[in-house]
């Protein structure tokens, strides 16, 4: 089964989306005329361009209004018909695609439309040539692939053939159960996207925000494993109209579309019935265990003002790594490493970002496994130089150029922190604050990113995506998703701001692009712990007293208890399956800040206290998070 994706899909002219699609490792491209049309070279010189960079024209698109229609315009649908032959020949392709009459001029009518199928089918025969019959979601008579096929198959012609398209048929929530009974050598072609579950006109819908299987919430599976179970080995097409995508990185939407289709297609061979030809199986999603590290890139002034911010969290240095200039600390089963070394990856992402977070660790059941589905799925695979007594820790880029690392508790990678650090002196001084674990982590980026982002981790990952939520920043809205493991100990919060001048936006500029904002750390008694914060000296982030005046009224918690939120400056949230608590610190040098929070069967992130910390950050932007000395 080969793969393809439509030019329309994609930024930039021909030439540069086919050096990206190439890139991404498709095998064929559909051209949309109108991106031949815009294009300085005839026919010929874009089929020689295509196949230049490895790659088939699979389609040439769309041909409107075809058929059903009264006389002269029937004549004139098979004149334009001819003319798009020449252009096909050309180009190097074989198939055209019809899509179902959306014109008020045309007439109704199976019969009428199959007449003209066949007529084409012996125009295109001549030639040498095939028509794929497609069935618009909003077609006049035409919007059900159902119909399209009866309308081929009175055709009866072996050059005409039926296109499916997963988003005309699931936008209208037509049911799949009859596509297994198509024969597959009807089927030319099958063109899969995904969306959002958006309440608007199909037509707008279509145009505008399409997105890659896996990014939306169509059963684009289902429509898939139905195509499948024909037999149907031919080209598996994306066609993705999106203004998001058509704006930004050609290759970056190329890569997503052909990792999408990579873990698509994975998904359908885990279902263990249906087999796709000329496709082996990937390793398993990998199921992550927990947030292994947190690694920080700094310099040795930031590095001494980060260590004091950590010991005022109640974190105890652990260890010093054997040859670098790198310090471990813990609390609970949280780690956190400081790296101030002159070179080598976390030098060069200060350099470019200041400090900041330039590393995660997850530790995983298989790490080796993991890192081969990752680059199965093109994620770009990292390695550095090791040194005397070093390991090698499977690693991949993420989020911002950051690193994921890959630990699991077999073998060597188990004893990492034994294996690379030697004990400190103070290694488990104190009882630290009760902090236990990381509890999730915010990456912020450019609200274009996320969806690229959510398929990473989803497809990598055994992961779900929860909802889309739109956070009220006071200078603009701040989208936000999170995607998380079955049992929570992993969540990872996306969020992406279309303002300029949003928190999340100032950060990136400051920041120099995407990357970590936030660290959240579970406590078992937020009151006990912000007591030992305020006992150490630390300065928490102070929240308006009319917001305490507020939770008095809507949740009717009780004098005693909003005195002790508002004494430690805590936000709370409550929903019918338990609390939440929050705590945050200011910024770190304007790149970081932490959150500490109790769960008490509470299973979201406090949305709704999000406008009241982004208001209260904002005020004090600028502001270092280190302790009062």
């Amino acid at each position: 089964m080969k793969t393809s994706i439509a030019t329309v899909s994609l930024s930039g002219d021909l030439r540069e989306k086919l050096e990206a699609i190439a890139a991404a490792g498709f095998d064929g491209v559909e051209i949309f005329e109108n991106d031949f049309l815009s294009f300085d070279a005839g026919a010929r010189e874009v089929g020689k361009m295509v196949a230049g960079v490895g790659l088939e024209v699979t389609l040439f698109q769309p041909f409107r209004d075809f058929e059903g229609m009264p006389e002269p315009l029937r004549q004139r649908a098979f004149d334009r018909a001819e003319r798009k032959f020449d252009v096909m020949q050309e180009l190097g392709t074989d198939l055209m695609l019809v899509c179902s009459n959306v014109s008020p001029q045309s007439l109704g009518g199976i019969d009428r439309a199959a007449a003209d199928f066949h007529e084409l089918g012996e125009r295109a025969a001549k030639r040498g040539l095939r028509v794929g019959y497609e069935a618009l979601a909003w077609g006049r008579y035409i919007d059900d692939h159902r119909d399209a096929w009866e309308i081929v198959r009175r055709a009866d012609h072996a050059n005409i053939g039926l296109i499916l398209d997963s988003f005309h048929t699931l936008s209208r929530d037509i049911p799949v159960d009859g596509i297994p009974s198509i024969p597959k050598d009807r089927i030319f072609l099958v063109q899969l996207a995904d969306a959002p579950r958006l309440d608007m006109d199909l037509l707008s819908w279509s145009r505008h925000f399409r997105s890659m299987p896996g990014q939306g919430d169509l059963a684009v599976a289902d429509f898939t494993e139905a195509v499948c179970a024909t037999g149907y080995d031919g080209v598996i097409s994306l066609e993705i109209f999106n203004d998001q995508f058509r704006a930004g990185s050609a290759r970056t939407v190329a890569v997503d579309g052909q990792r999408s289709l990579v873990h698509l297609l994975d998904r359908i061979h885990d279902h263990g019935e249906t087999k796709i030809p000329g496709r082996d199986r990937l390793p398993p999603r990998a199921r992550c265990l927990n947030v292994e590290f947190l690694e920080f890139a700094v310099d040795d002034d930031t590095a001494t003002s980060l260590a004091a911010l950590f010991a005022a969290l109640g974190f105890a240095k652990s260890g010093q790594h054997r040859n670098k200039d790198v310090t471990w600390w813990r609390q609970g089963d949280i780690n956190l490493v400081i790296n101030a070394e002159k070179e080598g990856f976390a030098h060069a992402s200060y350099i470019m970002h200041g400090p900041s977070v330039c590393a995660m660790g997850l530790r995983v059941e298989d790490a080796e496994q993991t890192a081969n589905r990752a680059r199965s799925l093109l994620a770009q695979p990292f390695s550095q130089p090791v040194g005397p007594g070093e390991l090698e820790i499977p690693a991949i880029r993420g989020v911002g150029g950051s690193l994921i690392y890959f630990t699991d508790p077999k073998g060597r990678l188990a004893d990492v922190w034994e294996t690379e650090f030697d004990a400190a002196d103070e290694a488990g001084a104190g009882d630290g604050i009760g902090l236990l674990a990381v509890d999730h982590v915010s990456q912020s980026m450019d609200y274009e990113e996320m969806l690229s982002w959510l398929l990473f981790y989803t497809a990598i990952f055994d992961m779900t995506k929860t909802p889309e939520l739109d956070i009220a920043d006071p200078a603009g809205l701040v989208r936000s998703q999170v995607v998380r493991n079955a049992d929570g100990a992993v969540r990872i919060a996306l969020n992406g701001s279309q303002s300029h001048r949003t928190l999340a936006a100032r950060f990136l500029s400051e920041f120099f692009g995407s990357g970590v904002q936030h660290i959240a750390f579970s406590t078992g008694d937020i009151f006990a712990t912000a007591r030992q914060l305020e006992a150490g000296g630390m300065t928490v982030l102070p929240i308006s007293g009319n917001y305490y005046d507020d939770l008095e009224a809507r949740f009717a918690l009780g004098a005693k208890t909003i005195k002790a939120l508002r004494g430690s400056n805590i936000l709370y949230d409550r929903d019918e399956t338990g609390e939440y608590f929050q705590i945050y610190t200011p910024s770190f040098a304007d790149r970081f800040f932490f959150e500490i929070v109790e769960r008490r069967t509470y299973e979201g992130f406090g949305a709704v206290n999000a406008p009241i910390r982004l208001a209260a950050q904002s005020k004090l932007a600028g502001t270092p998070g280190v302790p009062r000395q």
